[in-house]
């Protein structure tokens, strides 16, 4: 891993650092690229139940991709194909992630960094986000898979508006209109962040786990059980889990899932 992106956990939690604090964390293409390989490793340990993404410093999650490489990396139409698609795979590596991930917003959360961000299964974030989609202002043109996510959490009209106008929102604004699921005051974001996060450790992980892949299923335009959901939803009879949370309610005590 590169000193660009960092590693931590404590106890089931992971953090992963967008680590380029003094480019307010702009997101370049090698950063991109790993990801899809950090988030496997990150899904293959079964130590870890939760995943936090957040960006170095106070300053911002993610200013957006580092334009300042684009004449080197997406200068012409072949390498921004290329460009383009190491990008929606990290999204998509992101999206996939068996865990559930929570994208911590503090500052500046613009274009690519807002993309990323969509991508987490929630967004936690301060009175001093801001946040904006910007492929008005580069002559650009959003990915369907991105432009989905976004119609998913705000409706098509506010969808146009944001990629129209590539106008910048205010954390007040971001959170009516649904990009970000929580909203603290800048010195209580990171706390209740965590809280939360390890919160989900304390559940059933097969019920966590479950309730994305289904989400995500219905998100994606599924209406209708087939084998997969009635198959999930069967085999939770069969778990650990489901012991021990009868057992628990049972006995009046809390559960204690592995």
């Amino acid at each position: 891993m590169t000193d660009q992106l960092l590693l931590s956990r404590s106890g089931a939690v992971a953090t992963l650092t967008l680590n380029r604090p003094e480019r307010h964390n702009a997101i370049t293409l090698d950063m991109f690229r790993e990801l899809p390989t950090v988030l496997a490793e990150l899904d293959a340990d079964d130590t870890l139940k939760v995943v936090v993404l957040r960006g170095a410093g106070r300053r911002a999650f993610a200013s957006g991709a580092d334009i300042a490489e684009f004449e080197e990396v997406r200068g012409d139409a072949a390498s921004a194909r290329v460009y383009n698609d190491d990008v929606a795979v990290a999204e998509q590596a992101l999206r996939d992630l068996t865990k559930p991930t929570i994208a911590m917003i503090h500052g500046y959360c613009i274009g690519g960094g807002c993309g990323l961000a969509l991508a987490a299964d929630l967004r936690f974030g301060d009175t001093r986000t801001r946040m904006a989609i910007t492929p008005a202002k580069l002559g650009l043109v959003y990915s369907l898979d991105s432009t989905r996510r976004l119609v998913d959490l705000v409706g098509p009209s506010r969808a146009k508006w944001i990629l129209m106008s590539g106008e910048q929102m205010d954390a007040h604004e971001a959170h009516r209109l649904g990009l970000l699921d929580d909203l603290q005051p800048v010195e209580n974001l990171e706390a209740h962040t965590y809280d939360f996060a390890r919160l989900l450790t304390t559940r059933a992980q097969y019920s966590v786990r479950a309730a994305k892949q289904i989400v995500n299923r219905i998100v994606a335009g599924q209406i209708a059980e087939d084998e997969f959901t009635t198959d999930l939803r069967n085999s939770s009879f069969d778990t650990a889990d489901y012991a021990e949370g009868v057992r628990a309610f049972l006995d009046k005590r809390e559960p204690h899932f592995d």
